[in-house]
């Protein structure tokens, strides 16, 4: 793998298949290099990325501010641990964290950790400490994180298989989807009825929640469900945690997801495209709950790098001064409006649905899910050269997540790409 000369895609694969673990899923595509909503492979063959990584770039490959970023503190310090020195860096971040944060109170913390699994397991961590209970409240289809604990929140068997018994006091109701039959009063129906079958609501320290759903189908949602739990929670002691993993740094059309809803959350987690790639996640929330734990509770080595922070400043700089947020609006209304008109055209999109630019379509033939024809579009965008992910439990959703700085022409030619890709044409 490391000899001299041209390395083509096949020897890549072949090393990946030599020496890579199997449990970690990957399509034939070898990347050489990506720019902006571009990216080339090793053959030099030019692919336009509506993928983002799993929505870790929303400012782009390789932001020219960024990687400005980057070198200026590669020359300054490559490691410190936080935990043995701090450093400016750190803690402006999460003082900026602070004033953009959606929780409930004046005075904000944040922790800066490595994942969004990472980030998921401190806040049930500090839920914890904070309420002394030890349940939580999760939702199906909900995607958290694969270690342990978030894989027994997380609901989607491929990822389970042959990894239990997974941690005890998770608990999963329905989320409601109008498409699915599910509406907001059965959620809260199922609540109710948990708190009487199976957990008493004073054992319970958190009930964790997407404002969007992302793996499990990029499912919004509805206010009123918001309104509903954050009610509930207030009544019984129980602190509502938003996972903003995928929802966060202005994807929904806002900062996060949950500046869309008319109540706030206690703590919340950001990670993915807070750093443009880099391995940078942070917890949030209200002081007195985030200083639950006591000193040494949280931490971990590489929490907080500083390249990771240097890169998230140029991120949240990027957002503000390319004015990303109402970028996002525009260019979600656009791919939703040329969706909506191919619904018409191609009757197995049984839905368009999402906030922003998280914009996804469901896939479905005679009332059922149809993954085939998700991966069938998936493969033909690739061949015309238009990166996509899939999602959903059942792998019949297409998502899109391309970089909210796309230019307009960039932008139109990978929509005639998906066009043609979803008519089969």
């Amino acid at each position: 793998m490391r000899a001299q000369g041209h390395v083509g895609s096949e020897d890549v694969l072949a090393g990946r298949e030599r020496y890579v673990a199997r449990g970690v899923a990957t399509p034939p595509l070898v990347v050489a290099r990506a720019e902006g909503a571009r990216i080339w492979d090793v053959e030099g063959r030019e692919y336009l990325d509506f993928a983002g990584g799993i929505g870790c770039v929303n400012i782009g490959h390789r932001h020219p501010a960024v990687v400005e970023a980057i070198h200026a503190q590669v020359d300054r310090y490559l490691h410190q641990c936080f935990m043995v020195g701090s450093y400016e860096p750190y803690v402006e971040l999460c003082e900026r964290l602070a004033g953009l944060s959606p929780c409930r109170g004046v005075e904000q913390k944040s922790i800066l950790l490595n994942s969004g699994a990472e980030a998921i397991e401190n806040a049930v961590k500090i839920a914890r400490a904070a309420t002394g209970r030890g349940a939580v409240v999760v939702f199906e289809r909900g995607f958290h994180g694969r270690t342990l604990l978030t894989l027994a929140m997380t609901e989607k068997t491929t990822y389970k298989a042959g990894f239990g018994p997974l941690p005890a006091e998770v608990h999963h109701v329905p989320f409601p989807i109008a498409l699915h039959g599910v509406r907001v009063a059965d959620t809260m129906t199922a609540l109710q009825r948990l708190f009487r079958t199976d957990v008493e609501p004073g054992r319970v320290a958190a009930i964790v929640i997407e404002p969007v759903q992302g793996e499990g189908g990029f499912y919004p949602a509805p206010p009123e469900l918001m309104v509903e739990l954050r009610a509930l929670c207030d009544a019984h002691g129980i602190l509502l945690v938003a996972d903003e993993v995928q929802t966060g740094l202005a994807r929904t059309g806002r900062w996060f997801a949950m500046h869309h809803h008319p109540v706030a959350c206690d703590l919340m987690t950001c990670a993915k495209s807070l750093a443009a790639g880099l391995p940078l996640s942070a917890v949030i929330g209200r002081a007195e709950l985030m200083d639950a734990p006591g000193p040494g509770g949280l931490g971990g080595t590489y929490g907080g790098n500083p390249l990771g922070v240097a890169a998230a400043h140029a991120v949240l700089d990027i957002i503000e001064d390319e004015n990303l947020v109402d970028r996002a609006v525009l260019l979600g209304d656009r791919l939703r409006e040329r969706l909506e008109a191919l619904r018409r055209r191609a009757p197995s999109i049984a839905e368009v649905r999402g906030p922003g630019a998280m914009i996804a379509i469901e896939l479905m033939n005679g009332g059922e899910p149809d993954a085939d024809l998700a991966r069938a579009i998936q493969s033909r965008a690739q061949a015309a050269g238009l990166v996509l992910l899939t999602c959903g439990i059942h792998g019949n959703v297409l998502r899109f997540l391309f970089p909210l700085t796309i230019q307009d022409a960039v932008f139109a030619e990978a929509l005639e790409i998906l066009e043609k890709a979803i008519l089969g044409s």
